[in-house]
Formats: structure tokens, C-alpha cells, sequence
């Protein structure tokens, strides 16, 4: 009973049984509110960039980040557009040296990375790189990384409970240690429909051609029978995927093609 009290104390700040809805209309069952994921996650994203920082790993080629900004901050605007609620989130994107690891996530609240070997060894256009930032921009709108964190927290309830009695202070708990583990955690088949889905018309409204889409998994498909690609770990690709968003497309050309201009939020 102590060690179900101990643990009831340390879980309860964090823990929050609730159902709620993605930008889809999909009812989620998650154990923990959106905005722990989001405080919890800001803490876990320094900790990753600081250990980036060290090693010299923090891109400095300005041509690169810049381009990467600019896509990113006109699929903010349009995020923040579909999500107003989003406005007050610290958006934060850093580009990782590291030509081997083709790869590029996000964590609640906006916060993401790209790594330098998804540019180098896709070498997607502009409208390409944009479907990739705009799905894990869909991610965080739909609360992918809260769904993920209560798995970790979840399935780690054993472990923890074994360091709660044991007073071992060397296993990690607690919903930031939670929101580490979510970025390595693949996503499920809904979830990557979901964020196929959002981030297509994402894209399409901040002005890049959906056709892209289908462009990049035809690339990322060609290219991963040779290469470890980090990125199809947590994203599977499939011929039926590209399909899914070939049919997207005519549905998302009048956004495309909507004459507006494109403000760039400023990362």
C-alpha cells in the first residue's frame, strides 16, 4: 500500500485520464493533459539540443537554415490559422549535423529538429521538405506526442514501481523522461494517417504543391533499400501510403491554388 501511495503522489500532478479530439475529428483516450506534454517536452528538448550543442552538432550553415525557416515559418503561420490556441507555443526548430541520419521530428508544443541527412541524401525541393516539416508540425496539433507519452508512462508503470520501493534514483521517471522516449517511439498507423492527412493541407494553404507528397514517399521509398533511414522507423512508408496520398491531392489543389500570400512566422 505505501508503494501504490508513493506512487499515486508521484504520478498525480502529471496524469490525466481524459478523451479529447484531433484536427480530424478522432476521439484520443490520453493519460496526460496536452499541456504537460508541452512543459514536459520543452524540458527534454533543451536536455536533446544542449547534448547536440556540445558536440558541435548545431547546424551553422546559414543557407540551409534559413530555407528551412522560411518553409517552416509559413507552416506555422497556417498552423497557428487551424490551431489559434497555438499562438502562445514556443515553436522552436534546429537543424542537426548529421549527414548519416535521415530523420526530422517534433515534440508537443511545436518544438522540432531536422537532421542535415534527410536534405543530403533526399535532396527534396521546397515544396518536399515543406510535406515533411508540415507533418510533424501535424503531429503537435494533434497531440501525437501526449498519445505516445502515456505509453511510455504506461508500459514504464512496472519499472517505476520497482524504483519507488527500491528509492533507485538512477531509473528514469516522470513524464519528461516520458517525453524523450515518445520522439523514438514509432507512431501508430493512425496516427501517421492522421498526420499525412493534416500536414498535406497544411502545406497546400501555406502555398506547396500537395503533389509533393507523393513526390517525397516515392523518394524515401527508393532510397531506403539502400540506406538505414531513421526517419522510416518512426514513418513507415508503403506503396499503399503513397496512394492514400495521391487521393489526397485533388481534394487539397484548391488550397494550393488559393491566391493569398504566405506570411513566414519568425523562428
Amino acid at each position: 500500500m505505501k508503494i501504490l501511495k508513493r506512487l499515486f503522489i508521484l504520478f498525480f500532478p502529471v496524469w490525466l485520464v481524459a478523451c479529447t479530439t484531433t484536427p480530424t475529428g478522432r476521439s484520443q483516450f490520453i493519460m496526460i493533459s496536452e499541456e504537460t506534454a508541452i512543459a514536459q517536452s520543452a524540458t527534454a528538448y533543451v536536455q536533446v539540443m544542449d547534448d547536440y550543442n556540445k558536440k558541435g552538432q548545431l547546424s551553422d550553415d546559414k543557407a540551409l537554415i534559413e530555407r528551412v525557416n522560411r518553409i517552416t515559418g509559413r507552416l506555422i503561420y497556417e498552423a497557428i490559422i487551424m490551431r489559434p490556441d497555438t499562438k502562445n507555443w514556443k515553436w522552436s526548430m534546429k537543424v542537426i549535423e548529421d549527414p548519416k541520419t535521415v530523420n526530422a521530428w517534433s515534440m508537443a508544443g511545436g518544438r522540432m529538429a531536422l537532421y542535415t541527412g534527410l536534405v543530403n541524401k533526399i535532396e527534396p525541393t521546397d515544396d518536399e521538405l515543406a510535406q515533411v516539416l508540415a507533418h510533424e508540425i501535424a503531429h503537435a496539433l494533434a497531440k501525437h506526442t501526449a498519445e505516445k507519452m502515456s505509453v511510455a508512462l504506461a508500459t514504464s508503470l512496472g519499472v517505476l514501481a520497482v524504483s519507488v520501493a527500491t528509492d533507485n534514483r538512477n531509473i528514469a521517471t516522470g513524464a519528461s523522461a516520458a517525453a524523450l522516449v515518445a520522439v523514438t517511439l514509432p507512431n501508430s498507423r493512425v496516427a501517421e494517417s492522421e498526420a499525412d492527412e493534416i500536414g498535406v493541407e497544411l502545406a497546400a494553404r501555406a502555398g506547396f504543391n500537395p503533389h509533393a507528397a507523393v513526390t517525397l514517399w516515392q523518394k524515401m521509398s527508393k532510397e531506403s533499400g539502400s540506406s538505414s533511414f531513421d526517419f522510416l522507423s518512426t514513418h513507415p512508408s508503403s506503396d499503399k501510403r503513397i496512394d492514400r496520398l495521391q487521393a489526397l491531392v485533388p481534394r487539397m489543389m484548391p488550397y494550393y491554388e488559393e491566391q493569398k500570400p504566405h506570411p513566414v512566422y519568425p523562428l
